[in-house]
């Protein structure tokens, strides 16, 4: 599509009393022209942090960018041979990290698909990175679905990376540059990249909780990562953003401790204390091999009580 021709479907579809209303892509047109005051003609190369705050905002995320590197090389891995980079953002859509296979190393650094580049929505317009975090969803923005008219010779496939608080902390962006690639194919890199988002978000979930035990809530699906941090009293600690979602936890906050057994709905008919006490039976008869008369001794009380805590419980004494 010529770029004036391209120019003026944004326009007009963005003057449309009712596309917005309708379609995603019409809603980020307009966000960009009217609330961001950008024009889709406008041929300047995307805006640049300087070298020493690219490296402030690295250091902000440093575990993320540690976490995320093996990651980036597996995803390019599976899509650099197809002339694709991978970029990882920061919440600002300032992109921190880069993998670009050296024959088309060139191309992305004019296209501005480099490190230090700003492809945030107010910014850049509709745009793989800053639709995605704008609107805080995978996306694919493919070729003429741009805002701006120099952007359309390339494919963007996009996926939100939460923080392990639920909060929103940065995207894995995968970008073509193959003139033939096609919409049904840029799909399909997408689905890769939100699992390895998935994967990143998990990764650095559990590192912020190296002393808890950490818990799938539930068989998710793979554009979910629902775990949540459990203390050594099986206490709730922390939650990634689907958990957060699925349980009502709320966003972007510390959570409120809770009951691990009352949040997944195992708590049964017993009350809080006697599940307590069944627990610890059963953790000191597991820890003892079965034996009663060591599990007694660990718990600090005679064999006879054992068995007497046991039969109230109707725990099983074999």
């Amino acid at each position: 599509m010529a770029q004036s021709n391209h120019t003026d479907v944004v326009l007009e579809t963005v003057q449309s009393s009712s596309a917005a209303a309708v379609s995603r892509l019409a809603a980020s047109w307009r966000r960009s022209l009217v609330n961001h005051g950008l024009d889709p003609s406008n041929q300047r190369a995307p805006d640049r942090v300087d070298a020493a705050a690219l490296t402030l905002r690295r250091g902000s995320v440093d575990r993320l960018m540690t976490i995320a590197a093996p990651r980036l090389d597996q995803l390019f891995g599976l899509v650099g041979n197809s002339g694709c980079c991978v970029l990882l953002t920061d919440v600002d859509g300032v992109v921190l990290d880069q993998r670009a296979g050296s024959g088309d190393l060139d191309t992305f650094e004019a296209w501005g698909l480099c490190a230090g580049a700003v492809w945030s929505e107010a910014a850049e317009g509709t745009n793989g990175i800053g639709t995605c975090l704008a609107e805080r969803r995978q996306v694919v923005i493919h070729r003429s679905e741009h805002f701006f008219a120099r952007n359309t010779a390339m494919s963007c496939m996009d996926a939100p990376i939460y923080g392990a608080d639920g909060g929103l902390i940065g995207a894995i962006d995968v970008s073509s540059c193959r003139a033939d690639q096609t919409e049904a194919f840029s799909r399909l890199i997408a689905a890769q990249v939100t699992q390895t988002a998935r994967q990143i978000e998990q990764d650095n979930f559990r590192a912020a909780f190296p002393d808890a035990r950490i818990v799938v809530a539930s068989q998710a699906e793979a554009g979910d990562a629902m775990l949540l941090a459990v203390d050594e009293d099986d206490i709730v600690i922390g939650a990634t953003h689907a958990a957060r979602r699925a349980f009502g936890l709320g966003s972007d906050a510390a959570i409120r401790p809770q009951p691990a057994s009352d949040l997944l709905g195992r708590s049964g008919g017993a009350t809080g204390f006697e599940r307590a006490e069944r627990a610890a039976l059963k953790r000191a008869l597991a820890r003892a091999g079965g034996n009663h008369s060591k599990a007694a001794k660990a718990l600090g009380i005679s064999r006879a009580t054992l068995y007497r805590r046991l039969n109230r419980l109707e725990l099983s004494q074999s």
